[in-house]
């Protein structure tokens, strides 16, 4: 079988996972990503890549060759002072790529603050924090370029990630998770493995410039997910602060927000059944093997 050729811009847990799909199913691919670090080449398990250096000041235009050679862009990096750096930097490159699908990792930040309401892709967006705000410029930044140049892109709106390495069981572990209370707040998850799963499936089965919201199907508040995590272990239940006492910015920004992220839409188009369909499921994997 040939090469695929996948071009990252940005190498975290959720891009690792998907190219660990490619590496599962015996699938030879061509890999380049982007990193602040210098460029360098690597290797992921038992593949060979090459990162590139990319910052929003620079970039190693020897980038260029494989990204105009690049069939599938993932695209995971944030924005940057409010702007999208790839599309400021690559849109004309991306157009005249090889390129047959192009996934925008977003966030479901962009909806702001429901009171603890559903949300789906038609609901109102009304962002509250800047990283937010960030997200649907960006959004509106990669429809715009997906529409003029006739792209196949699609948006996945990610509820917040856990996976086998970052979870409230390690935190409560090593002492460093609190109970944050506030009522009334809900917010979604996604195990990562979800979310490449999906982008796997997501390579055969592209609508152009469709939005998809990434989540399990148990929105819960972060008080009952750490509860849980302290029974599973048998620890002792940490301090319980209350979310209008928070000192640091960020996790006080997120604590007003409350919504449930509904995830039909995704599961419909994609048929797509969760691995991990809550965090109940989630957490006992985790527990049983890597804790």
């Amino acid at each position: 079988m040939r090469e695929i050729n996948i071009f990252c811009f940005g190498f975290g847990q959720v891009a690792k996972n998907f190219v660990s799909k490619f590496i599962a199913e015996n699938i030879k691919v061509n890999l380049s990503v982007t990193s602040r670090e210098k460029t360098n080449s690597k290797k992921y398990k038992d593949l060979d890549y090459k990162s590139y250096n990319f910052t929003e000041n620079a970039y190693d235009q020897e980038l260029l060759v494989d990204l105009k050679k690049a069939e599938y862009i993932l695209v995971s990096i944030a924005p940057v002072n409010g702007t999208d750096i790839v599309v400021k930097n690559f849109q004309n490159i991306i157009d005249n790529s090889n390129t047959k699908w192009i996934t925008y990792l977003s966030a479901t930040s962009v909806y702001g603050n429901h009171n603890g309401e559903w949300v789906n892709e038609d609901s109102k967006t009304l962002p509250t924090s800047q990283n937010g705000i960030d997200r649907l410029y960006a959004e509106k930044s990669w429809l715009n370029l997906a529409n003029t140049k006739n792209l196949s892109l699609q948006i996945f709106r990610l509820s917040g990630i856990y996976s086998n390495q970052y979870n409230v069981l390690s935190r409560l572990k090593s002492g460093e998770a609190k109970i944050i209370s506030k009522k009334n707040h809900f917010f979604s998850r996604i195990h990562v493995e979800d979310i490449a799963n999906i982008l796997f499936i997501s390579l055969s089965k592209i609508k152009k410039n469709e939005i998809y919201n990434i989540s399990d199907d148990k929105p819960a508040s972060s008080k009952e997910i750490t509860l849980y995590g302290v029974k599973l272990l048998n620890v002792t239940k940490p301090e319980v602060i209350d979310a209008d006492l928070l000192e640091n910015g960020m996790l006080k920004n997120f604590y007003k927000d409350s919504k449930k992220v509904s995830n039909k839409k995704m599961k419909s188009f994609f048929n797509y059944k969760l691995k991990y369909p809550t965090y109940i499921e989630g957490l006992g994997h985790i527990k049983d093997n890597f804790v």
